[in-house]
């Protein structure tokens, strides 16, 4: 018992090593639309569903929840604060369509919360009950977040480009996937373990397509040269348990 809870304590610090990466693989993103004063193609999907998966995974964590789990929510803790970061700095230099678009999510996203940790403290008043509950909610999201990538997955097929695509945060995805999967499993944990084996799996695919249609992409906008910098684009993650999520968002920002 106490080899097993060294273990997942061990790899619980290196998933948050890799949730923390997946956390700010995003930034080269946002400083091109700081850059640029315009958020061009990229989607605020990722972000989105990272934001909401780092606050379901943070509440799953704390302990009066999910004892023993602090790991999960200091990470996501961590998430979501950078999360909002990056969903204010796409606030501001988007569109008005799009903000409307952010702000309805967003909106949503807390009222959804405070929903759930009302319920969860009023109507439920022992560790298995909560942790059932808020861990049913934090795999679906989890899975949401993971699929979101879906889309720009086709796009990249569609147009042979991985522009749009961000390697460092599928890679940071895929690499976040493994390690939480691996934490859920030494002391079995479903909640963590389903989501992020998703994630990995999505991380995978998502690495493949970059190194199948990476030579095939314009880099520059005038798509004649070829670009110098790998243009990342960032999740959303993955998030630790949870972390994750997810922009590609993978993320994932990461799980649980």
């Amino acid at each position: 018992m106490v080899i097993e809870n060294a273990a997942r304590n061990v790899v619980g610090i290196m998933g948050n090593i890799t949730c923390f990466c997946l956390f700010i693989s995003p930034v080269p993103t946002f400083y091109k639309i700081w850059k640029k004063n315009a958020t061009e193609d990229f989607s605020p999907l990722p972000y989105i569903a990272a934001a909401q998966n780092c606050m379901l995974w943070v509440f799953y964590g704390l302990p009066f929840v999910k004892p023993n789990n602090i790991l999960v929510a200091t990470v996501n803790g961590v998430g979501l604060f950078l999360e909002f970061i990056y969903l204010t700095i796409y606030f501001i230099y988007t569109r008005k369509k799009q903000r409307l678009y952010v702000l309805k999510f967003m909106v949503a996203e807390l009222v959804l919360m405070v929903i759930v940790v009302t319920v969860t403290l009023t109507c439920t008043h022992t560790h298995t009950k909560r942790t059932l509950i808020v861990g049913i909610l934090a795999c679906i999201f989890s899975a949401y977040m993971y699929a979101s990538p879906l889309s720009i997955m086709r796009m990249v097929i569609q147009t042979r480009s991985v522009k749009y695509m961000p390697f460092y945060l599928s890679l940071a995805g895929f690499l976040n996937g493994l390690c939480w999967m691996a934490y859920a499993l030494i002391k079995l944990d479903l909640f963590i373990a389903v989501p992020n084996g998703l994630g990995a799996l999505l991380g995978a695919v998502q690495l493949i397509l970059y190194g199948c249609y990476y030579s095939s992409t314009m880099w520059y906008e005038d798509d004649q040269k070829p670009k110098s910098e790998v243009q990342l684009q960032a999740p959303a993650s993955t998030v630790a348990p949870g972390g994750g999520s997810s922009e590609f968002h993978s993320i994932a920002m990461s799980s649980r």
